[in-house]
């Protein structure tokens, strides 16, 4: 018999991302915290995975995204690359660990490209972090942007509503997109703004536009894993498709199980040795 040759993969790199801009062609991206779902992630053909700083929500329970730290990162950033063969892997860069502090920003950065393997970091923020993203790219390390809602600053907000409805906001946008492009971002999230606005900024930026709750004229989407699986039932804003609605499945799976396991009927003759 012969040898199979096994079919090479295409790996998903930033200037993959930047050709399938110019081509038109949408960019899929989730979320992804561990190594058992990001390897179905994988193999579904996801083109990006993002270890968001969502994992301090969904994984962990707290309220914000704040309270994650770079070492909890780094390992949920580990456990999602130990499965990767394709998509481009992005680390958010968590709160506290670059804002303010140019050289904080690129020690940060540095841990989670040696420490997970990782392929990018992602920050939010637009004039107030460019001396750190430069820093950062100084480096090699190529970076993300993040505009709109940035779930980090909801202090500051003090709501998760639509961000950049008034003029004032909105044309920071734009300058924010136009300035992170200007400094090297390989592409930039937009998060729950207006879709014109969104579709405004797509146009004016030659990088990559990953919306989320920002439009269909955007060259991506990402979503929070979670949400989509329909795993958590509290969130549900206008943005959201859910694909599945795993809660009740697995509640109903486990439900069935403590019914087969106090009726003896698990394990069966069939299921023991």
């Amino acid at each position: 018999m012969p040898n199979k040759v096994k079919k090479e993969i295409k790996k998903v790199t930033t200037h993959v991302l930047q050709e399938m801009k110019k081509a038109g062609e949408k960019i899929s991206m989730l979320t992804a915290y561990d190594y058992t779902m990001a390897k179905i992630l994988d193999a579904a053909g996801i083109d990006v995975m993002l270890v968001g700083d969502s994992a301090s929500n969904v994984m962990a329970g707290n309220e914000t995204t704040l309270p994650i730290t770079l070492d909890q990162m780094i390992y949920h950033a580990t456990s999602v690359v130990r499965a990767v063969d394709r998509a481009l892997v992005v680390v958010d860069l968590p709160f506290g660990s670059y804002q303010g502090n140019s050289k904080e920003a690129l020690n940060s950065a540095i841990r989670i490209m040696k420490e997970s393997g990782a392929h990018a970091v992602k920050l939010e923020g637009g004039r107030e972090v460019q001396e750190s993203v430069e820093r950062i790219l100084s480096a090699g390390i190529p970076v993300m942007g993040h505009l709109g809602l940035t779930p980090q600053s909801i202090y500051k907000f003090g709501t998760y509503q639509v961000r950049a409805r008034e003029k004032k906001e909105a044309e920071r946008v734009l300058q924010d997109s136009d300035l992170l492009e200007k400094t090297g971002c390989f592409a930039i999230v937009l998060e729950k703004i207006p879709a014109k606005l969104a579709a405004q900024v797509t146009r004016n930026v030659s990088v990559p536009i990953i919306g989320i709750g920002a439009g269909a004229e955007v060259d991506g989407q990402v979503l929070v894993l979670h949400d989509m699986l329909g795993l958590n039932e509290e969130f549900s804003p206008r943005f959201l498709r859910r694909y599945l609605n795993l809660y009740d499945e697995i509640k109903n799976a486990v439900g069935s199980y403590i019914k087969d396991v106090k009726s003896r009927d698990f394990p069966n003759k069939k299921e023991q040795y």
